[in-house]
């Protein structure tokens, strides 16, 4: 999959329902669209061409050009990676009918998530955050339901390097803890749609409060992005049956895993020491 292909599926829901039905027909049409001309684009699918540079500009392209231009390049990437074939085709999509249907399609979801994931990331933001963590006097974590266990995660691999976090599953203490954040402290935001209610409060308080705000959420435009400093996005298939929120929860788990690998790297004469003394500490219990 391209990641002009990624970046579609991401922000399809925050399309309009005209620029939607441009997402529709490109990605039914992948492989021959840049050979059309934006009329014959537009008069193919039933889209005005000024709908499908808004597209191409949703994207973050300039237009249909430079589109196409990232489109042939990809699209000859993928073909090469094409060598070996994915168990992915519509595994998802359907009603399984056998456990190993079901073994085989969890498995190509997660890999989805994890190679697409692993796509959008902007080494500099991910540098920048770790630079804003190591820094700050206090690390807050917030998120609820399954984020709430990957800002736990989190929680946990900070606490490890010695680094002052809080974090706290009940809904109530987010919302105490977050009173006392100060200029300078980090709070990061766990959200996969962005939009949930208890979030986009916690994260306008901390906003209130000028703390630095890294958001990790799906790509794509949503609320809780618009409020954040630092995005850490993250892609996942849009799937009707429950792989989809097992794979948006691995697509977090990995950003969770780069932010806190280029934290140690970044500051592994800081780090070393802690990480030493609670491996010792933890493989006492260890039989």
């Amino acid at each position: 999959m391209t990641d002009i292909e990624i970046r579609t599926r991401s922000i399809y829901d925050a399309l309009s329902p005209a620029e939607q039905k441009v997402a529709r027909y490109f990605l039914e049409n992948l492989s021959s669209v840049f050979d059309d001309p934006i009329a014959s684009l537009a008069e193919k699918s039933g889209v005005s061409q000024v709908m499908w540079v808004r597209f191409c500009k949703s994207l973050g392209f300039s237009g249909l050009k430079d589109m196409k231009k990232n489109l042939v390049s990809q699209l000859r990437e993928a073909r090469e990676e094409a060598a070996v074939p994915s168990s992915m085709d519509f595994l998802d999509t359907r009603i399984y009918s056998s456990t190993e249907d079901i073994i085989r399609g969890i498995e190509a979801s997660a890999v989805d998530a994890v190679k697409s994931t692993a796509k959008i990331q902007e080494p500099a933001v991910l540098e920048a955050v770790a630079a804003r963590i190591a820094a700050a006097q206090s690390v807050r974590l917030f998120g609820v339901g399954a984020s709430g266990l990957v800002a736990e995660d989190l929680y946990h691999k900070l606490l490890r390097i010695d680094l002052k976090a809080i974090f706290c599953t009940d809904t109530h203490m987010q919302l105490t803890y977050i009173t006392s954040m100060k200029p300078g402290d980090v709070a990061v935001f766990f959200s996969n749609s962005g939009r949930t209610a208890e979030i986009l409060e916690l994260a306008k308080a901390a906003s209130e409060r000028r703390a630095c705000i890294v958001a990790v959420t799906k790509y794509g435009p949503n609320p809780l992005m618009e409020l954040a400093d630092y995005v850490l996005p993250t892609s996942s298939p849009e799937l009707e049956f429950r792989s989809g929120a097992m794979s948006s929860r691995v697509a977090a788990l990995l950003v969770v895993d780069m932010l806190f690998t280029t934290l140690c790297n970044k500051n592994y004469d800081t780090v070393a020491k802690p990480l030493s003394e609670s491996f010792s500490q933890c493989s006492k219990h260890h039989l």
